[in-house]
């Protein structure tokens, strides 16, 4: 009987270990679709990469701060299907870039994103790829979500439909004085596809998230902080002023959180996203998994030889 019992226990400790194992390989691998959905990664990229137009441009500084731009201005910043393809492989440099702390994501010439080009849409209309791109965009913000950096979203100008979906996919949103962010995707006679809803959700709360997407309603800075959107508002520079000044104040802001070894500010995003996305015993077992990485690391001993904790 005491045989029977131990081995009942055994059995349980043996599948929450599964369990858990589980959880921290699908978060680790960011993806969020894969094989066993039905997508197939190298089909949709594929399919996208025919419609061209812009790029995704990638500013990795030595001070572990990258720069993400969304460039194709012609188009108020939409997503061509390449340019999808494009941030997803930019993405997977993030990932495994040794030195990150943080990353700015910013819209060239003056205004944000504004989400898909309708000339890519249109071309992929039918529900199955529509579907699929779907897949492919939620696996890549998700991707974004999880770095392990501090994501900050620089809006400048208008962050619109899938636009405003990408904000939700960094820690952080700033809006410059002026800006707006909306989800417009009821007016298109949609629904976000990207994963903005569910993040927004988790952002602003479920009131205000119908508010927001039921009523299309245009986000100003004021109003962006008064929700929780926004965690700051910059001021835009004047025309005299240096052009670079909003991304610097955005810098300046991000600077404040990354300070300190990549090693330490990598394990306080991940004990966070533990915390945000693991039942909180698996989140437990991960904090204490992510602290034995640090304690005793260069940054530990040599706080503890300055004796820094209460400067």
């Amino acid at each position: 009987m005491v045989l029977s019992a131990l081995r009942r226990r055994l059995l349980r400790s043996s599948s929450s270990a599964g369990a858990w194992a589980r959880l921290l390989q699908r978060q680790s691998s960011g993806c969020v679709y894969s094989s066993i959905h039905g997508f197939n990664q190298e089909e949709i990229r594929e399919k996208l990469q025919a419609f061209a137009g812009g790029s995704i441009d990638l500013l990795k500084q030595e001070s572990g701060i990258a720069v993400l731009t969304i460039n194709n201005p012609s188009r108020m910043n939409a997503f061509s299907g390449s340019m999808m393809v494009d941030l997803e492989e930019k993405v997977s440099q993030l990932e495994n870039w040794a030195d990150a702390k943080g990353l700015i994501v910013q819209g060239a010439a003056g205004t944000f994103c504004s989400g898909s080009d309708l000339n890519a849409v249109r071309a992929i209309s039918n529900s199955q790829d529509g579907m699929k791109m779907c897949m492919f965009m939620q696996n890549a913000l998700t991707r974004i979500l999880r770095l392990p950096l501090i994501s900050v979203a620089l809006v400048e100008g208008r962050a619109l439909g899938g636009g405003a979906e990408l904000t939700t996919a960094c820690d952080f949103r700033l809006m410059a004085s002026g800006s707006v962010i909306q989800f417009v995707h009821k007016h298109m006679g949609l629904v976000p596809g990207w994963g903005g809803a569910a993040r927004l959700v988790r952002i602003v709360g479920s009131q205000n998230s119908l508010k927001l997407l039921g009523g299309a309603l245009k986000v100003n800075a004021d109003f962006g902080l008064q929700i929780g959107l926004a965690d700051g508002v910059l001021e835009v520079p004047q025309g005299g002023e240096d052009a670079g000044t909003l991304l610097q104040q955005a810098e300046n802001w991000l600077s404040h959180y990354t300070k300190g070894p990549a090693p330490v500010i990598q394990a306080v995003k991940k004990v966070v996203l533990s915390g945000r996305e693991l039942p909180l015993s698996e989140a437990l077992r991960t904090e204490k998994d992510v602290f034995g990485t640090v304690w005793g690391g260069p940054a530990n001993l040599q706080a503890l030889a300055s004796k820094s904790k209460h400067k």
